[in-house]
């Protein structure tokens, strides 16, 4: 949603500097994602008043013009447009200013007559298309006053990025609402301007004095019959008739709104009816009667094989699915989405009929994925808009094209709504309040933060019933309005410590412990978790479609992890990041027995760039070596040894191409790892991967030992060790022949020996073990140790060639 800065000032009547409004709105409701400024480069440009106009004695088409633009004398300025008068006021650029794309100006000779300046057209300022004749200006503003002081056209587009569940942030109104609760004042709509220069009503004139007609299912408004036959697509449907316009340009403080966001005006009774959607977020839909056949407005489902041409040009074919407004014959709009050419408003258009509507959010979304089309109707359309606020909006739109089209309404709109609806209610308890947000919140902040952005607060017993806006359809529960209790005090305001609290004792997921032991290990590898959609581009023949993408981008579940980690790294790359480890432990889908998709949990790992990091020992120039294919095979069994069971998984290389997989006992694969191909520039490594089914293994037991009461008999031994014996073996066969009875609690390495008075023999060494004996129920005698220690001496000697070491 783009807001314009200089709107949003005339809503709160005072100024603002736009990086203060996107932080605000950073803490209070949506994040911005970008403040662009518009025509702030226009600094240069001043006021000048042409005082004479002459042929140029060396050319027929440029003219010599005599400008006052505020110094000590006029300037002499050689002109090329035919349409400079003398007399006249035009915006000039004069010697050493920057115009829009870095044009900076110079005194130069154009056909030998030295130019002091330029006098600009709309399009050398940015300001329109029109490169044919010089700017005229309307204004009593002095020659050599700046022009963005005369004309206060400087802004600044503030990007907001609304979430789905709040429609009231797509409208100027909704975003200075917001702001007029952090910063006070009053949300104001400014007074429309007439034609004849004069103000107009205000944002209460429409809806205050002017009556509504309530329908049920029909009418008639001055000649137009109005039936709604799909009451369950359009909740509530309102018509007016204006007759006597005269359709041509916007004048042009409505056409700089417009421009200001982006939109290109069209003609004043279009551009008004856009100005109301930006405005207070409702749209609207003006026809011309004369191409209304009836003339009749009916609201209907469309019927099997329907077709309509929209404005876009596009033939469409309809399912009963859809909503169309039709006039006696034919489908017109459809509804919540586009209309069609066929009744569109022209310059012939002299009488109007003005459609403001709710249509069923659901039925508006489905609409539009289904054929394919968004405009700025549906974007809001989809999301709900304030049903109860349509008599104002309908007022003030009635209002404003007559206020730049002139005209006349004849009879009070029309209003079917066949079951009116009260704002509905929702209590609170201020105690809760608090509970939640674990800070006390008193009663009477809460009802000034409430009350501040729109709802209506009452105390009812010990409890506040507060009665929700129209355009707040997300606010349903008491959880809700502590929500937007914590947001208006400020989420800074509240203590970061960390306060008491009650451990769970519902014990973790054995997938998420599996996860988490899986993450940590590979963090301490070296390597960065990425966290990537599962939604993407079909990744396989397998890939799952779903129902309602977000995108054509975002279509189909991921049957992989490697495909949105290799995008990660492409995305690296562009960045100019050459050293890239990642790792995702996540879920990919693939098709399951039943209506849903099988889950499964995959490990997936990306490398490519130097084996480590430089080291400053190593010098500046030194270059560390890149990841080879064995720095991948020690990636994948590391994977393996943390991804699955640790007996009957093999690691073996591939049968087909370079790389290694992980098979099971009866020859499943549950794992790769190999080469890849990507967008790589020139500079990067070899990009490798791997993708490993993670087994969730079962929660260890958790066993009780008591502490020990009975005295400990420990026994060191120093043993000489032929080379090639492990200690590992060693501790084998000790436990092995020494835990009879688990008499044996403890195996110790006390020390190692190396050199003279060993047997001879290569890599012979003396091991000094440390072997601790308890029998838990009573003390052990040194007859019994002595006996348990020679059967462990004998084993080592029969097994492995370990004798004990003589002194």
């Amino acid at each position: 949603m783009i807001v314009s800065r200089r709107w949003l000032e005339a809503l709160l009547t005072r100024p603002l500097d736009a990086k203060d409004v996107a932080d605000r709105l950073a803490m209070l409701c949506a994040p911005v994602d970008a403040v662009v400024p518009l025509h702030q480069d226009l600094g240069d440009v001043l006021i000048a008043r042409v005082l004479e106009v002459k042929p140029h004695p060396n050319a027929d088409r440029l003219t010599l013009c005599l400008v006052d633009a505020g110094g000590a004398a006029p300037l002499e300025v050689v002109c090329g447009a035919p349409n400079v008068q003398a007399g006249k006021t035009y915006p000039f650029a004069p010697v050493g200013a920057t115009l829009p794309g870095g044009l900076k100006l110079d005194r130069r000779k154009i056909r030998g007559v030295e130019s002091n300046g330029m006098l600009c057209s709309a399009k050398e300022l940015g300001l329109g298309a029109d490169h044919a004749g010089i700017l005229e200006l309307d204004t009593t503003a002095a020659p050599g006053t700046k022009f963005l002081d005369a004309l206060p056209i400087a802004d600044d587009q503030i990007v907001i990025d609304v979430g789905a569940n709040r429609p009231d942030l797509l409208c100027h109104r909704g975003v200075a609402r917001e702001l007029a609760a952090v910063m006070g004042g009053v949300v104001k709509l400014p007074e429309i301007r007439r034609a004849d220069g004069q103000m107009g009503g205000g944002a209460e004139t429409a809806s205050a004095h002017r009556p509504i007609r309530p329908s049920a299912h029909q009418g008639i408004v001055d000649g137009v019959e109005v039936r709604v036959e799909d009451p369950e697509g359009a909740p509530r449907y309102m018509i007016a008739v204006i007759r006597g316009v005269k359709v041509g340009p916007s004048p042009a403080w409505l056409a700089h709104r417009l421009t200001s966001l982006g939109h290109r005006p069209i003609n004043n009774v279009v551009d008004a009816t856009n100005y109301i959607l930006f405005e207070i977020n409702q749209p609207l839909h003006a026809f011309d009667l004369a191409k209304l056949r009836g003339p009749a407005v009916v609201v209907r489902r469309a019927k099997p094989g329907e077709q309509i041409v929209t404005l876009d040009g596009v033939n469409r074919r309809l399912t009963t699915d859809n909503t169309v407004i039709c006039d006696a014959e034919r489908p017109t709009i459809v509804a919540g989405v586009m209309g069609s050419a066929e009744s569109e408003v022209s310059e012939s258009t002299t009488d109007l009929v003005l459609e403001c509507a709710y249509f069923q959010p659901t039925r508006v979304r489905r609409t539009r994925r289904a054929l394919g089309v968004s405009s700025e109707s549906s974007y809001r359309f989809e999301r709900g808009i304030d049903m109860l606020a349509m008599p104002d909006a309908l007022g003030r739109a009635i209002d404003l094209i007559r206020a730049v089209a002139g005209g006349e309404v004849r009879e009070a709109p029309l209003d079917i709504w066949p079951e009116p609806q009260q704002p509905r209610s929702v209590f609170l308890r201020p105690e809760r309040v608090g509970h939640l947000l674990g800070v006390p919140v008193e009663r009477p902040e809460i009802e000034r933060l409430l009350s501040a952005v729109g709802f209506v607060v009452a105390p009812k017993d010990q409890r506040l019933a507060v009665q929700v806006p129209g355009w707040r359809p997300d606010v349903t529960r008491e959880v809700d309005l502590i929500e937007d209790v914590a947001r208006l005090r400020g989420y800074q305001t509240f203590p970061d410590e960390l306060r008491p609290y009650r451990p769970g004792t519902v014990p973790d997921a054995p997938s998420e412990v599996t996860l988490g032991r899986i993450r940590e290990r590979l963090v301490r590898a070296g390597l960065l978790e990425a966290r990537t959609l599962p939604l993407g581009p079909a990744d396989s023949p397998a890939a799952i479609a779903v129902q309602n993408p977000l995108s054509a981008e975002e279509a189909h579940l991921r049957s992989r992890l490697l495909p949105g980690l290799m995008r990660r790294v492409e995305h690296n790359w562009r960045a100019g990041e050459r050293d890239i480890r990642l790792f995702e432990a996540g879920t990919v889908f693939q098709p399951g027995k039943g209506p849903l998709p099988d889950e499964q949990l995959w490990l997936g790992i990306v490398l490519t760039g130097a084996r480590r990091p430089p080291h400053w020992s190593e010098g500046g120039g030194a270059k560390v070596p890149d990841m080879d294919i064995w720095d991948l095979k020690r990636h994948f069994e590391l994977a393996v040894g943390l991804a699955c069971p640790p007996q009957g998984v093999v690691v073996q290389p591939l049968k087909d191409g370079v790389g290694w997989e992980a098979a099971l006992a009866d020859g499943t694969v549950v794992g790769s790892a190999g080469v890849l191909e990507a967008d790589a520039p020139r500079w990067a490594g070899p990009l490798y991967g791997l993708e490993l089914r993670v087994t969730v293994a079962p929660p260890p037991v958790a066993r009780y030992e008591p502490l020990p009461t009975q005295p400990a008999v420990q026994r060191d031994i120093s043993l000489v060790v032929p080379g090639g014996v492990t200690a590992a073996a060693i501790e084998a066969v000790l436990r092995r022949a020494g835990g009879v009875g688990a008499l044996l609690a403890r195996l110790d390495v006390l020390d190692e020996y190396r050199g003279a008075g060993l047997p001879p023999g290569e890599g012979t060494r003396g091991v000094t073990w440390r072997c601790t004996f308890r029998d838990p129920a009573r003390t052990l005698t040194e007859k019994e140790v002595d006996a348990l220690l020679g059967k462990m001496l004998s084993a080592l000697e029969g097994e492995l060639d370990v004798r004990r070491r003589e002194a």
